[in-house]
C-alpha cells in the first residue's frame, strides 16, 4: 500500500422546516414611513446567520424601496409580534414569509390610495427601488411623494402578517403522518488523502448541492454552506469531547480542536432552487441542513481510499491506523486460512 492514499465519498441528506406536528407560526408588522423608508417590527433573533439582511431584502422588494431604506425595528418579544425561536433553520422560512405577508398588506394599502389618486388601476401600479408609477403610462414619482400623497389622504400604509405552517397533526396510535412543512434536501462529495503510517487525514475539497428554494440572499446562502461544512470537517476529523461519569474530560479548546483556515479545503457550493410551493417566497432554509452530509461523505471518502471503515467520530489518526492494521490482521489471517 503506498504511503498516501486519496479517495472520493458521497452522501445526501434531507431536512425539515416548519413543525406540522405542532404548529410553528412567526408575525410581522411593516409601515411605509416619511421619506419614503420602510420600518419592519417582528421577534427575530439576530445570532451571527444574516437574518436582518434576509428581512431587509425581502422588505425592499415587497415594497419597492430601497434595501438601505429598511430598518428592522425593535425585537424585544414585549414590544413585537412573536417570531418565535432562532433554530430548526426556520427564520428564513417562517419569519421571512410573514414580513412579505406584512409588507404586502402595507403596500396594498399604498397602491389602493396612488391608484384612486392617479385615476388608474391598482393593477397598473408598481414600485422599484424608491420609485412609484403606473405601468404604460408617464405617471411616476418618489416613494416618498407617495406616502406623503397617502397620509395626506387620512391612510398609514401599515400592514400586518402572520405565516403559519399547515398543521396536520400526527396519528395519535403509530404516530405517522407528515411532521414538517418543507424539506431541505442536499449532496455532497469529499476528496481526501489518507498517511497510512499516521493515520492522519486531509480534506482536498468538498463539493456540496443543496436545494435551498429559492435563494433570497445568494451570497449569504454560499456562507452558511462553507460555515456547516467547516463545522461538519470539524466534526468528523477533530472535535472529540470526552465525558465521563456526567463530567468533562475535555477541559480545553486544546485537547477539543477546532479546525483552523490551514485546514480548510476549496468548498465548491451549488445552489439547487426548487421554489417550496407552499411559501410566499419559494425559500426554504440551509443554516443547519448544510452540516447534515459532511461527515458521512468524509467517512466514506476514508474508506474509498483505503478501505477501512471508521464508525465513531471523530475519525482521528489513532482510529485510522487501528482500523487500518486491523484490517491487516485480517488480511494475513485470511490468508494464511486459504
Amino acid at each position: 500500500m503506498q504511503r498516501k492514499m486519496r479517495g472520493r465519498g458521497v452522501a445526501a441528506s434531507w431536512y425539515g422546516i416548519a413543525r406540522t406536528a405542532t404548529i410553528d407560526r412567526a408575525g410581522a408588522w411593516a409601515e411605509l414611513d416619511d421619506g419614503g423608508t420602510a420600518k419592519i417590527v417582528t421577534g427575530v433573533t439576530e445570532i451571527g446567520e444574516g437574518i436582518l439582511t434576509v428581512l431587509a431584502q425581502v422588505a425592499a422588494e415587497e415594497l419597492g424601496v430601497r434595501p438601505e431604506d429598511v430598518t428592522i425595528g425593535d425585537n424585544d418579544t414585549a414590544r413585537s409580534p412573536e417570531a418565535a425561536h432562532a433554530g430548526a433553520t426556520r427564520q428564513t422560512y417562517m419569519i421571512g414569509n410573514s414580513v412579505a405577508l406584512a409588507c404586502r398588506d402595507a403596500r396594498a394599502k399604498l397602491v389602493k390610495e396612488i391608484a384612486d389618486h392617479w385615476e388608474v388601476g391598482e393593477s397598473t401600479i408598481e414600485a422599484f427601488d424608491g420609485e412609484i408609477w403606473s405601468a404604460g403610462s408617464n405617471l411616476k414619482m418618489t416613494m416618498e411623494e407617495a406616502v406623503d400623497i397617502c397620509k395626506k389622504r387620512g391612510v398609514v400604509p401599515v400592514g400586518s402578517g402572520s405565516f403559519t405552517a399547515h398543521g396536520t397533526g400526527l396519528h395519535p396510535v403509530d404516530g405517522s403522518g407528515s411532521p414538517w412543512q418543507a424539506y431541505v434536501f442536499g449532496c455532497q462529495v469529499a476528496e481526501v488523502e489518507v498517511d497510512t503510517v499516521t493515520g492522519e487525514v486531509q480534506v482536498l475539497g468538498i463539493w456540496a448541492a443543496h436545494d435551498v428554494g429559492r435563494a433570497i440572499n445568494p451570497r449569504g446562502v454560499e456562507g452558511q454552506i462553507e460555515g456547516g461544512v467547516v463545522q461538519g470537517l470539524g466534526q468528523a476529523l477533530m472535535e472529540d469531547y470526552q465525558l465521563e461519569n456526567g463530567h468533562t474530560k475535555t477541559h480545553g479548546f486544546a485537547k477539543y480542536i477546532l479546525p483552523t483556515s490551514l485546514d480548510i479545503p476549496q468548498i465548491n457550493s451549488v445552489l439547487v432552487e426548487d421554489k417550496d410551493p407552499k411559501s410566499p417566497l419559494g425559500a426554504k432554509g440551509i443554516g443547519e441542513p448544510a452540516l447534515v452530509p459532511t461527515a458521512p461523505a468524509i467517512m466514506n471518502a476514508i474508506y474509498d481510499a483505503v478501505g477501512v471503515r471508521i464508525k465513531s467520530l471523530p475519525a482521528t489518526p489513532e482510529k485510522v491506523l487501528a482500523a487500518l492494521r486491523a484490517k491487516q490482521e485480517e488480511e494475513v489471517t485470511r490468508t494464511a486460512a486459504e
